[in-house]
């Protein structure tokens, strides 16, 4: 086998670059296991297996790109799972803390964080590429239009640093748009101060009419939990892109 076909039912764009590749690689603190999400034709995971201070697992969904890895890379039975990322049952491979690194699938990278936030005190870091665009959402600070969810729950648990753009022709096939890598650390917070499932709540429900004030799409919420009387506050009139983590804990306090 020489190559691997790229699906795009899978959202599979190939890193070819091997400048990016290694800039990726070396972007991981390391001292961690560490599972890489998606490794491909293995651009990324050569680089990995360099490394010393990194104990690599890799999970690849691809059947194809899986017989690719066994048969181009040595050591890979026992490192390399066949399956889907979101469906992994990560506290059984790693039973203690672990960094992500992966040139994510574009068409499940907010699903893909979405579960670090599952395991925030599982994974202390995470290196991905991703969409540029989603990237700049990730890292953005408040008080923008790109600024949303993500944005919040990530914000709330890690340090988010956007580390270097990526341009399509580093791809094969070349998506349609940049990519970004990005850095996320978790931060020293170990509680939110709120209640943490009410939190998301909050954040995902303000953003689902994020061009209105916080006080229309959060009213139904106040009224279910006979909070109604706390609409008046005047972080209600406010936009939720306005809002800081701090400020949504205090919200998701006035509605607790």
């Amino acid at each position: 086998m020489t190559e691997v076909r790229a699906k795009k039912a899978l959202g599979q764009h190939f890193l070819t670059d091997q400048k990016v590749a290694r800039a990726i690689v070396d972007a991981l603190h390391g001292g961690l296991p560490t599972l890489e999400v998606g490794p491909g034709m293995g651009v990324l995971t050569q680089y990995l297996l360099e490394r010393e201070d990194v104990d690599l697992r890799l999970i690849e969904l691809d059947s194809e790109s899986v017989d690719y890895l066994l048969t181009h890379f040595q050591g890979m039975q026992g490192r390399l799972m066949e399956g889907d990322f979101l469906q992994l049952k990560l506290e059984k491979i790693f039973p203690e803390k672990f960094a992500i690194i992966g040139n994510f699938p574009y068409n499940i990278s907010s699903q893909i964080f979405f579960k670090v936030l599952d395991y925030k005190d599982s994974i202390p870091e995470v290196v991905g590429m991703v969409q540029k665009e989603v990237a700049e959402r990730i890292a953005e600070k408040p008080g923008t239009k790109t600024y949303g969810i993500l944005s919040v729950l990530l914000q709330a648990w890690y340090d988010i640093e956007y580390l270097f753009t990526v341009g399509s022709g580093c791809f094969a096939p070349p998506p349609k748009v940049e990519s970004a890598v990005i850095r996320l650390t978790r931060n020293a917070r170990t509680e939110l101060g709120c209640d943490e499932a009410l939190f998301k709540t909050v954040v995902k429900t303000a953003f689902g009419q994020r061009r209105k004030m916080m006080r229309n799409p959060l009213k139904p919420l106040a009224i279910a939990r006979g909070k109604a009387d706390v609409l008046s506050e005047d972080v209600f009139s406010q936009r939720p892109e306005q809002l800081s983590v701090e400020d949504f804990v205090a919200l998701t306090n006035l509605l607790a």
